[in-house]
């Protein structure tokens, strides 16, 4: 018996619906993730932190090849995305550096940009920030770390001192 490959699939959702698709899709019993990123909101009188998805309408999900018409069924989801006419994988890479990236990182955003290959980590006897992979920079009080198959960049505060660029590779994807 042939065991099928799991890989990860970005969807695209209706508008505000990340989080309940990835609620049914949890319920469906199928491996799903809704990256969230704590915001901060500004009004006159107050400041307040909530939890919103960090990729506005898309949500992850693994299964095998032969589930995306049990996914394409749920509530909430317009489709795959899709790159080059078939639906775009996402390297397991990219999925666990965003996990790791926003355990260390309060708060995060997003950037399109050019792929070049940095690997930075802490300085000694600081928090441990290492992404493999590609990562664009770490300096200006920022650190990026590049998710190669999404064309996007996480980005995050953090003081320079607590950073040591190891490897810089300008390779443009």
């Amino acid at each position: 018996m042939k065991q099928e490959l799991h890989a990860w699939y970005a969807v695209y959702t209706k508008a505000k619906m990340e989080r309940k698709v990835a609620d049914l899709l949890t319920r469906k019993r199928l491996e799903s993730y809704c990256p969230m990123n704590v915001v901060e909101k500004q009004w006159n009188d107050r400041r307040k932190y909530t939890e919103e998805p960090l990729f506005s309408s898309y949500v992850f999900v693994r299964i095998p090849e032969n589930m995306m018409g049990l996914v394409r069924e749920t509530e909430g989801i317009v489709n795959f995305v899709y790159w080059l006419g078939k639906p775009a994988v996402i390297h397991d890479a990219d999925i666990d550096l965003i996990r790791r990236f926003l355990r260390e990182h309060r708060t995060a955003g997003l950037e399109k940009i050019p792929v070049r290959q940095v690997h930075a980590e802490g300085a000694p006897g600081t928090q441990l920030l290492y992404y493999r992979g590609k990562s664009q920079e770490a300096n200006r009080n920022k650190v990026r770390a590049v998710l190669s198959s999404l064309g996007y960049a996480l980005v995050a505060a953090a003081p320079t001192h607590d950073l040591n660029v190891l490897k810089a590779d300008y390779r443009y994807a």
